[in-house]
């Protein structure tokens, strides 16, 4: 049967759009290195050429330090989208979210404690009454 009213949206619950999202991330993390590793690929070649063709400060190849750094930015780069992010992933944040979740409720709930037994709800219904 055709229908020509409104499309109904698919209804995505709360876990797969959680996962979406950390897997969009992902991408963007991974599409991110990807670039970075284009231009320094690029830029090494550039700087190559400046230092040796255009002959730009000749006397010294410093063009080989110039790389070095860019390599070691890389590097660490590379080790935050694929270490780091394994030991404090998604699951990292979760349970440092749960543990803070927690804490929260344990600080609340002395809070409700203390104020149960310095104002007692008996003796407030009490002045109420009167």
């Amino acid at each position: 049967m055709l229908s020509f009213g409104k499309k109904k949206k698919p209804e995505i619950d709360l876990e797969q759009h959680e996962l979406l999202e950390n897997a969009h991330k992902r991408i963007k993390q991974k599409k991110r290195l990807f670039s970075h590793f284009v231009i320094f690929v690029i830029g090494s070649v550039f700087l190559v050429l400046i230092n040796k063709i255009l002959k730009y400060g000749e006397t010294y190849d410093w063009f080989v330090w110039a790389i070095l750094v860019w390599a070691f930015l890389f590097v660490i780069h590379a080790v935050n989208v694929f270490v780091t992010h394994r030991f404090m992933g998604q699951d990292w944040e979760r349970a440092q979210r749960e543990k803070l979740v927690a804490l929260q409720k344990k600080r609340i709930a002395e809070i409700q404690k203390e104020i149960e037994t310095d104002f007692p709800l008996s003796s407030i219904n009490k002045k109420k009454d009167q």
